[in-house]
């Protein structure tokens, strides 16, 4: 059978074009039909793209970074259906990508090639450090991108390392106590603070990276930022918040502050209307919204997402912090939906306990506010002409000076203080 061209198929309504963000093949591959080809990012999602034939990939029209046209060929194949079965010179199968079991794989490849290459005792055992425990198949690894390309480079699994961080999340201190117990390649030179470092790694900017690059660059190019700082008291909030945690039922969440902040803007944004908004400059109009849809900017391994909490003037203290815990966790997954990540009106934004002093965060356009959280810490402060030890947290603020006056934004945060400082008025 002859060659078969294979086009960018129609991915979505109003898409006419997307971006290569991986492959999942290479010229020479034999593939089975429905079997991952290629990651496509649109303006509204990346879609992975399945194989609709079994063959053997003879050309690919594109690398990762360009931008490809709905109906323009997208992957040549040479044979199909029962010719691939014959054929002897291609016996390799591309599965379904599993990153895990497929670096589990790989490993076992490496031992058995060199236990059939080097056969004297001696020789096996250089590679023992490599061998460690069983390989945890289907166990997702939690590693930031740079950690992840460090293992890379070192060609360590990161199945086999253990993290410290939440959740089992692998750091680069992890990496480094995994290398010093004996976990490094064979012959990986050792690490000395008197060693320069002449190494540089190049990046291409593609996919998520791209699109928040473009995002920040239009936010602060196109809106004159100002910035507002606060310090609020939070040790009555942080009693209530034990409290709560204490008293609540089985199937709800704990608590932690963000949900009090989502209730305390619910409460005081219809008297600050002017911040909960969206600005269209190019018609020149303000949206004043009444509801309040909260965006929560959260950190995954792909990249800044900001899924949405909707209508939270709606919700209890409870249901706030279920649905924020919903929309963050299906992010960091993966599963969110389009619904999940666009129509927020106000944005949070938060680090948690690396949340530092202070910052500048850059406006999610096209709203006019959005809110940093700092992280809470115990302070001698001065109460009552008396020094006491109170807990403190930090917050960053910056609006849209065409469409907020720096007096209108000092009096939102201004009430948020006063709201988080004596938590009863959030329930009032």
């Amino acid at each position: 059978m002859g060659d078969y061209v294979f086009k960018l198929p129609d991915i979505g309504e109003g898409v006419v074009e997307g971006e290569i963000v991986s492959w999942h093949v290479k010229v020479g591959d034999t593939i089975v039909e429905d079997a991952p080809i290629v990651d496509v990012m649109t303006d509204k999602a990346t879609v992975t793209i399945p194989s609709p034939t079994s063959g053997i990939v003879k050309e690919l029209s594109g690398e990762v970074g360009d931008m490809i046209a709905v109906g323009t060929a997208l992957i040549t194949f040479s044979g199909s259906g029962d010719e691939v079965s014959s054929t002897e010179e291609h016996t390799e199968t591309i599965p379904v990508p599993e990153p895990v079991i497929e670096e589990a794989v790989e490993l076992e490849e490496k031992v058995v090639e060199v236990v059939e290459k080097k056969s004297t005792p001696e020789k096996v055992l250089i590679q023992e450090p490599v061998k460690t425990t069983k390989v945890r198949q289907n166990t997702r690894v939690l590693a930031s991108p740079a950690v992840r390309r460090r293992a890379r480079e070192a060609e360590l699994d990161l199945t086999f390392v253990s993290g410290s961080g939440p959740a089992g999340r692998i750091r680069h201190a992890d990496l480094d106590a995994y290398i010093a117990a004996g976990g490094a390649v064979t012959g990986a030179p050792p690490k000395s603070y008197s060693t320069k470092r002449t190494e540089t790694n190049e990046i291409k900017v593609v996919g998520l990276r791209r699109k928040i690059a473009e995002q920040m660059v239009k936010s602060k190019f196109s809106i004159p930022h100002f910035s507002y700082f606060e310090e609020i008291d939070v040790t009555e909030l942080e009693k209530l918040r034990k409290f709560l945690n204490s008293t609540k039922d089985e199937g709800q969440p704990k608590l932690t502050y963000l949900p009090f902040i989502m209730m305390a803007l619910a409460k005081i944004m219809p008297k600050h209307q002017e911040c909960n908004a969206h600005y269209d400059e190019e018609n020149n109009i303000v949206t004043q919204h009444s509801a309040i849809h909260l965006g929560i900017a959260t950190q995954t391994d792909r990249g800044l997402f900001v899924p949405v909490v909707k209508h939270v003037e709606a919700m209890d203290i409870w249901q706030s912090a279920a649905e924020m815990q919903r929309v963050s966790g299906s992010s960091r997954n993966g599963t969110a939906s389009l619904d999940d990540l666009t129509g927020s009106t106000f944005t949070i934004t938060s680090l948690g306990r690396d949340g530092g002093l202070g910052a500048t965060p850059i406006i999610n356009h096209p709203e006019v506010s959005i809110l940093g959280v700092h992280k809470a810490r115990e302070m001698p402060v001065v109460q009552d002409g008396k020094v006491v030890v109170r807990r403190i947290m930090n917050v960053s603020s910056s609006f849209d000076h065409r469409i907020v006056d720096g007096a209108n934004g000092a009096a939102l945060i201004q009430s948020l203080k006063k709201m988080l400082e004596h938590p009863a008025l959030i329930f009032m």
